[in-house]
């Protein structure tokens, strides 16, 4: 298994699959393609995505009594903060300031949490 590089992208099936790993792994492909909704992939599909995420180094897999059970190998809050971090430069120019602006101004976020966030930087600072 290749080791995943702070490069490395995922397509939004590979994302789709990733939370399906995080909250359900380990897991057999056939009841991967069970919890997608209609119309499901084939299994051929998500098996060659599956491949894809180990290939990247995201995922791996057992083989447990003649069937392989795939499981992540990416820790979620990792991929969470870095996926976060892109999102900000790519639609926000690198500002965290900007993105919390725009939660404000589209009334996404609340005064109150807004305090609960102070606490926690002031919290940090300490």
């Amino acid at each position: 298994m290749r080791k995943k590089t702070s490069t490395e992208q995922l397509t939004p099936k590979e994302e789709e699959l990733m939370q399906l790993l995080w909250e359900y792994g380990p897991i057999q492909i056939s009841r991967l393609v069970e919890l997608y909704p209609d119309p499901k992939p084939h299994f051929n599909t998500v098996s060659t995505v599956m491949r894809r995420l180990e290939t990247k180094g995201f995922a791996a897999h057992s083989n447990e009594g003649g069937s392989f059970r795939y499981y992540a190998t990416a820790e979620k809050d990792a991929f969470r903060i870095k996926g976060l971090g892109k999102f900000i430069k790519d639609y926000f120019g690198g500002s965290y300031y900007g993105a919390v602006s725009a939660l404000v101004a589209e009334e996404k976020i609340s005064a109150e949490e807004l305090k609960e966030l102070l606490n926690l930087v002031e919290q940090k600072n300490k």
